[in-house]
Parts: C-alpha cells; sequence; structure tokens
C-alpha cells in the first residue's frame, strides 16, 4: 500500500463513517474498482481497518470532547448517588450504554461472518440501495420535533438494535441509526447527534480490540508510514464532516444522501452482475 492510497481511504473512511453512506461499504468498492492491492491482502485489511477506526475515534471524540467529559461525570455521579434524577448526562449515559450493547455483541459473535461473507460488491450494491428507501420514507413521515432530552429507554434500545444491523457492509451504521431515529419523530439534528455519540464506544472499541490483534501479531512490513498518514486522514476528515454534517441537517433534509446511495448502488450492482457474467 503506498502513502496515497492510504489518505485516499483514511478520508474516505472519515467522510463515510458519519454520513449516512456506508464507510465499510466504500472501504471495499474502491480498492475493488480501483482494483488495489488491499482487496486481495486479508492480513493488510485488518491492519489498516484499525488505523481507520483509530483515526475516526479520534476525530469524533475531539469534536464531542466537551460532552463525553459531561457524560463521564455523569454517568460516574449516577452511580455514585444512585439517581440518573437532575443532570440530564446522567440519563443519556445509560441510554448510550445500552445503545452500545447490540452492536458490540454483534460484532464479536459474527465478527468472522461478517468478513468473510458479507463483503461482496454485489450485496453492498443492493443494501446501499435498501437502506437509501429507508432513509427516504423516514425522511418523509418523520415528524423532526423531539430534541435530545426527549431520548428513552424505547429510543435507545431499538437504535442500539439498529446499529448491531449496520455491522453488515453497504447497510451503513450512522444511515441506519438517523433512519430509526427519524422514525422515532427526532429532529434531524438531534437523530445525527445520537447517532455519533453512540458510534464513540464502537468505534473506540472496535479500534481497541483489532489494536490488541495487531500487537500481537506486528505490522506488515512497510505499513508503518501509510497507517500514521491513514490515521491522520481519517481523524481530520471525520472531525470536518460531523461539524459539516449537524450543522447541514438544521436546515437540510437527507434525500441527496439518498440520491447518492441509490446511484452508486445501482452502479455497483451493474459493474458486479458484469464481472459475474
Amino acid at each position: 500500500m503506498t502513502i496515497w492510497q492510504a489518505i485516499i481511504l483514511g478520508i474516505i473512511q472519515g467522510v463515510t463513517e458519519f454520513l449516512p453512506i456506508s464507510s465499510s461499504g466504500h472501504l471495499v468498492l474502491v480498492p475493488w474498482l480501483f482494483r488495489w492491492e488491499i482487496f486481495h491482502h486479508p492480513a493488510l485489511n485488518k491492519t489498516f481497518d484499525v488505523a481507520l477506526h483509530f483515526g475516526t475515534f479520534l476525530g469524533v471524540a475531539l469534536y464531542f470532547r466537551r460532552e463525553i467529559a459531561r457524560l463521564i461525570r455523569g454517568w460516574l455521579r449516577s452511580i455514585a448517588q444512585r439517581s440518573i434524577g437532575g443532570d440530564p448526562y446522567r440519563k443519556l449515559s445509560w441510554l448510550i450504554l445500552i445503545s452500545t450493547v447490540p452492536g458490540a455483541a454483534a460484532g464479536v459473535m459474527f465478527e468472522q461472518v461478517i468478513e468473510q461473507k458479507l463483503g461482496a460488491p454485489l450485496l453492498i450494491g443492493v443494501l446501499l440501495i435498501a437502506v437509501a428507501v429507508l432513509l427516504a420514507i423516514a425522511e418523509w413521515v418523520g415528524k423532526h420535533r423531539r430534541d435530545l432530552e426527549s431520548v428513552g429507554w424505547a429510543d435507545a434500545i431499538i437504535i442500539g438494535l439498529a446499529q448491531a444491523v449496520a455491522l453488515a457492509p453497504g447497510t451503513s451504521r450512522s444511515g441506519i441509526t438517523i433512519a430509526v431515529g427519524l422514525f422515532a419523530n427526532l429532529r434531524r439534528e438531534t437523530a445525527a447527534r445520537y447517532s455519533f455519540l453512540i458510534s464513540i464506544p464502537i468505534i473506540g472499541g472496535a479500534a481497541a480490540a483489532k489494536g490488541a490483534q495487531l500487537v500481537r501479531h506486528g505490522l506488515p512490513a512497510g505499513m508503518e508510514w501509510p497507517l500514521i498518514f491513514g490515521v491522520l486522514s481519517a481523524a481530520v476528515s471525520g472531525y470536518l464532516v460531523i461539524r459539516f454534517f449537524l450543522a447541514y441537517l438544521q436546515r437540510g433534509t437527507l434525500y441527496p444522501f439518498v440520491a447518492y446511495r441509490i446511484a452508486v448502488g445501482a452502479l455497483v450492482v451493474y459493474l458486479a452482475s458484469r464481472a459475474a457474467l
């Protein structure tokens, strides 16, 4: 892998992790379309995946650094005082933990199935289109009136289950969790903010787990600089995209992302079908 490839994939990861267009799907499709070596090199792919997850974790943690500090304080106080009343961050910290459980459990149980069975370009194309339709319906029927303080236990469970489904490449973790939030009548910006907050433990946990495997097995030769540039590009692009997207959703709709998903999904289905002939 070259440094330029690492930078490109880092930017793709940072951008697509937080926009509702599927980071895992794009990270499979770009090397597949351009026939990069990483697509046919599982060990290299896993190694670089660690860098990209760590980079996006840095980006989202930097953007939400104040909220993270308040959530940690609220969680500790809720335990010490055995109450989630008063500070809204007490309840929110527990809601985020509840939403994290399904995705974390699914990631542990089905990691090999996801890596070995769900990475086919044709399936990714189909899922890009399917979730686009879901997003369009959610945008159409959602009332867009509930704020973050109105999120409850049922919301946390349902959004958490949606996050578990998003492990399949092409689905989009942010896309499906935002869609479920819109179905629950959350405001667009609120649904996205909650989606990003619950991504912090998931992305951080994935980076830590895969990083531990990397420490045991070591880096492939020549991966030091691509790894560094991949982390930096994913962190910077992720931070900037979060900032842009939350501002955009205060007035804009999700329909442009729906159109993008359908266009890319249709192209991928066409190319994958032709390649299979």
